[in-house]
């Protein structure tokens, strides 16, 4: 048998490797219906011929193209192994096995396999094509895994170690403080999650409630503040309702979440000097913890990556600077 010296396209079937005449008339009649567009035929007649001379590597290969124009992938691949091993120093065999890997997506392995029929060709343009194709795709797959795992898995506590420090300062043994931080880390955490499923987050006050003083059926432990920060006028109106409804419900502390879009005042990344805002251009949104005695603030950019909309690190602001809401608590010394 001759060896084929022709690289053909990669849908392209070869028609070296000549046999016994009904072979040769097998295979050219299933490389006419291949042409044609008719992968079905084509592999019904290379498989025919492939029973005449199963030891033909140009077959399998003939019949691993049509299997993949079939979408029949673990046969595809079945067959270019089979060609590799028939004629291991042939890069058809391995440009056939990448193809079929890049259809499965499995792109380093596919790369492999392409990088390996170079070897055996390296004037091939067509190989090196694919190459320079799969390594991107395999960058681009590699990144939107990053992305979604970024997405999936939110951990608003590894962020917060540092008040956690701050919070042992005020209140003393983790015990005193344990289910403030985990009300925080919860509200944060939801409001990520709804950023990535609708790029958006309702303004809302979140207060933790007294459990043996709260009136539960007259405080909710949401408040709506969508109007708070359409002007002035609003937003002083809604910091003073949120101060009585935090004594009168008894609270132990509140969060409040807002988007950076819905703030027409105050627009706290704006100004100069200490009022210099330092986090770019990014959508996002504040998040603003209050308790009588320790406040703290963040911005949460987010951003598009791979199509997905994303949330950053949370960013600390400094609260005396940026606040959202004055004091929601009244102000009062830990005790000693």
């Amino acid at each position: 048998m001759s060896e084929a010296t022709a690289e053909p396209k990669s849908g392209a079937v070869s028609s070296s490797e000549g046999g016994g005449g009904g072979e040769m008339s097998l295979k050219d009649k299933g490389n006419e219906f291949f042409k044609a567009g008719n992968y079905l035929k084509a592999a019904a007649l290379y498989t025919q011929a492939i029973k005449l001379d199963p030891s033909n590597p140009t077959l399998y290969s003939n019949r691993a193209a049509a299997f993949l124009q079939l979408v029949k992938l673990n046969k595809a691949l079945a067959d270019a192994e089979t060609t590799i091993t028939l004629k291991p120093q042939w890069e058809k065999g391995y440009f056939r096995k990448g193809c079929i890997l890049e259809a499965m997506e499995q792109y380093d392995e596919a790369l492999a396999a392409f990088q390996t029929a170079l070897q055996y060709n390296p004037q091939s343009s067509e190989v090196s094509k694919k190459i320079k194709r799969i390594s991107q795709l395999s960058r681009d797959k590699k990144r939107a895994q990053e992305v979604e795992n970024k997405r999936s898995n939110i951990d608003m506590a590894k962020h917060l170690e540092k008040l956690k420090s701050e919070m042992s300062e005020k209140w003393g043994p983790e015990e005193s403080w344990k289910e403030i931080f985990s009300f925080l880390v919860e509200t944060m955490e939801t409001a990520v999650k709804s950023w990535h499923e609708t790029s958006k987050v309702d303004p809302r006050v979140y207060f933790l409630l007294d459990n043996e003083k709260t009136q539960t059926d007259k405080y909710a432990p949401v408040v709506n503040i969508d109007k708070a920060f359409e002007s002035p006028h609003t937003h002083s109106s809604c910091f003073s309702f949120l101060r009585q409804y935090a004594d009168d419900s008894f609270s132990r502390a509140a969060c409040v979440v807002a988007p950076k879009s819905i703030i027409s005042y105050p627009q706290v990344w704006k100004g100069q000097g200490s009022r210099k805002w330092k986090h770019g251009q990014h959508d996002g949104f504040f998040v603003q913890f209050e308790s009588p005695s320790l406040r703290q603030l963040w911005f949460i950019p987010s951003s598009s990556e791979m199509g997905q909309t994303v949330c950053r690190d949370p960013e600390v602001l400094d609260i005396s600077v940026h606040e959202v809401l004055p004091r929601v608590f009244r102000e009062t010394l830990p005790k000693s």
